[in-house]
């Protein structure tokens, strides 16, 4: 499993906490399974961080080790855990639509959006034929439930973000991003159309970094969403990432500088979408 540096240093750290708690109270690992009626490899894998916890497993464990004052604050550290990275099949097990709104009071009251793509249009700068086609594939590849409809129309609705309040938008793409087909060919020259209508936005940065840019210091990474300097979220293969320790907020901000180093923007990256745009229509050119 891939998780964030932050992740795995929080889980460590509350297992570790376990263990203390455990030896303040006298108690070997063993004696504590048996007094909470588990198996001995248990009370091994919560201190070691290879199971995180639940409520119920902290509240027996503080219970046996007369620290019942201390469930509350571990529970909360747990739920901190288990919402930094978030599983694919538990984020959509109740649909797209509602994995689509768990997002949305982030973007609520974000004021300052910085966005990376490495491999997909974002979803603010998406249309509707082209959102369509995204959520349908992750449908047919992993949710069992079908509401992409619905799920295409929450999205939809995000983008009036781009015109509401004092909010700021900058946006990196990879160059390949422009030509990755998702859908028809119309679709995407529908969709590349729209990007050069909203890049003229006074309120929005488009930067493009092409295909021949030099990588030397800075090649190209995981697609993310930076929030304010609060949060940034990441699209992993598995889950969904949510990093809020500073230290690595920061880091992807600076990441997300260099990044924008290598871009173009203005008339530069204009020319690159009118590129892609031709190259949609050029029979037997590849995109």
């Amino acid at each position: 499993m891939i998780s964030s540096s932050n992740t795995q240093q929080a889980r460590a750290a509350l297992a570790q906490r376990l263990r203390e708690i455990r030896k303040d109270a006298g108690l070997t690992a063993r004696e504590l399974a048996a007094r909470a009626g588990w198996h001995e490899s248990k009370c091994s894998r919560l201190e070691n961080g290879r199971t995180l916890p639940s409520d119920s497993d902290l509240r027996t464990w503080t219970r046996h080790c007369d620290a019942t004052d201390l469930a509350a604050d571990l529970i909360a550290t747990a739920r901190n855990i288990q919402g930094a990275y978030v599983e694919w099949q538990r984020m959509e097990r109740s649909g797209l639509r509602r994995a689509q709104e768990s997002v949305l009071p982030v973007w609520e009251r974000t004021r300052h959006f910085r966005t990376y793509a490495s491999a997909v249009f974002p979803g603010l700068l998406q249309t509707r034929a082209y959102t369509g086609a995204v959520l349908r594939s992750i449908k047919d590849r992993r949710v069992p439930i079908d509401d992409v409809e619905a799920a295409v129309q929450v999205r939809m609705d995000k983008q009036r973000l781009l015109y509401e309040g004092p909010r700021r938008f900058a946006f990196l793409l990879e160059e390949s991003v422009l030509r990755n087909r998702i859908g028809k060919r119309e679709d995407m020259a529908e969709l590349l159309g729209n990007l050069l209508r909203l890049a003229k936005l006074p309120n929005l940065s488009l930067g493009v970094i092409p295909l021949d840019a030099d990588r030397t210091g800075m090649w190209p990474v995981e697609s993310f969403w930076l929030f304010d300097d609060d949060q940034v979220n990441v699209e992993l293969v598995a889950a969904y990432l949510t990093v809020t320790q500073p230290n690595e907020v920061a880091a992807y901000a600076r990441t997300f500088a260099a990044l924008a180093d290598l871009a173009v923007h203005g008339d530069a990256a204009r020319q690159l979408i009118e590129n892609a745009v031709e190259a949609l229509s050029a029979p037997g050119r590849a995109l």
